[in-house]
């Protein structure tokens, strides 16, 4: 068409016609651009798209793409750290590079590769784009360097001889060591899958018999080697049912932290991660020695749970100052301790006149069997609770009001802190308004940071639940429109919003 037209062109004699050449030129111009493979890049990153994809794969090794969209603020946010990580790489010589699919733009690769939310990572390996591995990593330079740097590599050190291995042992406060009479079988095979994985510890691998005899060793075994608490931990793997990836990664990690943790803000990332489902915390003012001895009950009281509860001590003159409002307490409720379940934060109080191993242990036993109630938070009623148009409730207070048999009550559980609770803040109080004068419906929210309650968990916020009115004890959780209209939709449909006719499509 471009060739009919630029021969035609001086023949008709027309000037428009020379444009309309010109930008058909143009228009063809960077259409080969966007068909064309170059691969381009953006602070050492490569910049990908459905015509250089497959070359990219078949350059690179390694190739961990990231499937963005421009308007996500993960995104945004991971930008800088994935840069940084492209950069460190690219300087080590690393047989890995970085990229990025505009995954919004690029929907082919984005419907190909099953990406639903963004930022998502994955790591091609040998130019096959089947199978790529899910990212599993930490969200910063360090943690993408490394994990990357341990799928280029051997996930884990052969160790041969006794020197060696005691070198390696001695290399770090805490290794992981697997004894397998042979490498090559299932389980060292799980083994180095767990190594991949865990990329913030450092993995060794041994097979020579002399080292089993070293070692203590009688069959395959892996060993996590610490200069802190215990210097050997041993997990024999089950002859019968070989090595369990879930089980290893699980072990090391309960077996990696110490026995009593502080928190610190270096500590405090292991301590939530940790995945141990109680907690029993010693608050204790540091500078005091008579609460520092305190510690040595609790140290040992610890061992016998461990894996079930982490023992940490708070120091309420320190970073444990910031976790205080939390537990209802300030520095001066020092010494004493606290258990909490992680599922659901319910919190348990010890009596603070015994702080001795066994009496430790008798109370995080009776907590374990269920033979000690939570230690509930309650704000104290404003002297106004009542007046206003949304009542305010608290701990002490919620049961009288949600639960009346006469009232049908809505209630908000709110954080103060959160941006969708006062988003939405507006709009509550105007149906309080609304609802002022119905004797039969009560408007009414609760901070849930300040209160808490023995049989509801509040899991985000804001949460809004229905209490109807009547015998039962029922609740309604609403999930709909937080808006006046369909808020009240809801409560003149006594708890439940009325169904929609189904719209007709015209013709």
């Amino acid at each position: 068409l471009v060739l009919s037209l630029a021969w035609l062109g001086p023949a008709l004699g027309g000037e428009d016609e020379d444009e309309e050449v010109i930008e058909e030129e143009e228009k063809e111009k960077e259409e080969d651009e966007v068909l064309s493979d170059e691969i381009k890049e953006e602070d050492n990153v490569l910049v990908l798209h459905e015509h250089n994809f497959a070359r990219a794969l078949s350059e690179h090794q390694l190739l961990l793409v990231e499937f963005y969209a421009p308007w996500c603020g993960h995104c945004q946010q991971l930008a800088p750290a994935f840069a940084q990580a492209a950069a460190e790489l690219r300087n080590e010589s690393s047989p890995a590079r970085l990229a990025k699919v505009d995954a919004t733009a690029q929907t082919a690769l984005a419907t190909e590769f099953g990406i639903t939310s963004y930022p998502t990572l994955k790591l091609f390996r040998d130019g096959n784009r089947t199978h790529p591995l899910a990212y599993t990593g930490r969200m910063d330079s360090q943690g993408i360097v490394r994990w990357v740097q341990r799928r280029a590599g051997p996930s884990a050190t052969l160790l041969q001889d006794t020197d060696t291995i005691a070198a390696f042992i001695n290399s770090q406060d805490l290794v992981v060591i697997g004894f397998f009479k042979d490498l090559r079988g299932e389980a060292a095979q799980a083994f180095f899958e767990v190594a991949a994985e865990m990329v913030d510890m450092t993995f060794g691998a041994a097979e020579a018999a002399e080292l089993f005899q070293a070692y203590g060793l009688a069959a395959d075994t892996v060993c996590l080697f610490k200069k802190f608490d215990e210097r050997q931990t041993n997990f024999p793997v089950d002859p019968a049912r070989g090595l369990d990836t879930a089980e290893l990664t699980r072990l090391l990690r309960v077996h990696s932290l110490q026995l009593v943790m502080e928190f610190t803000n270096e500590t405090s990332n292991q301590i939530f991660s940790a995945k141990i489902p109680h907690h029993m915390l010693l608050f204790l003012n540091k500078s005091s020695p008579g609460q520092l001895s305190l510690q040595d009950g609790f140290r040992a009281a610890a061992g016998g749970f461990r894996g079930e509860v982490l023992f940490v001590v708070v120091d309420v003159t320190g970073h444990g100052a910031d976790v205080l409002p939390f537990f209802g307490m300030t520095a001066a409720d020092a010494p004493t301790l606290r258990l909490v379940k992680m599922e659901n934060n319910r919190k348990y109080q010890m009596e603070q006149d015994n702080f001795s191993d066994s009496a430790i242990r008798s109370f995080i036993q009776a907590v374990l069997d269920g033979k000690v109630k939570p230690h509930l938070l309650s704000a104290e009623p404003p002297e106004d609770w009542d007046t206003r148009p949304v009542k305010v409730l608290v701990g002490k207070t919620f049961e009288r009001v949600a639960f009346d048999e006469t009232k049908n009550v809505f209630v908000k559980f709110y954080a103060p802190w959160c941006p969708h609770c006062q988003a939405m803040a507006a709009a509550w109080e105007e149906l309080a308004e609304r609802y002022k004068d119905r004797e039969d419906i009560v408007i009414a929210e609760m901070d849930s940071t300040a209160n808490e309650l023995e049989n509801i968990t509040i899991h985000g916020y804001p949460t809004l639940h229905y209490f109807p009115a009547g015998p039962g004890r029922k609740m309604v959780e609403f999930k709909s429109a937080r808006d006046v209209e369909t808020f009240s939709k809801f409560l003149e449909n006594g708890g439940t919003l009325p169904e929609e006719p189904p719209v007709s499509e015209v013709p």
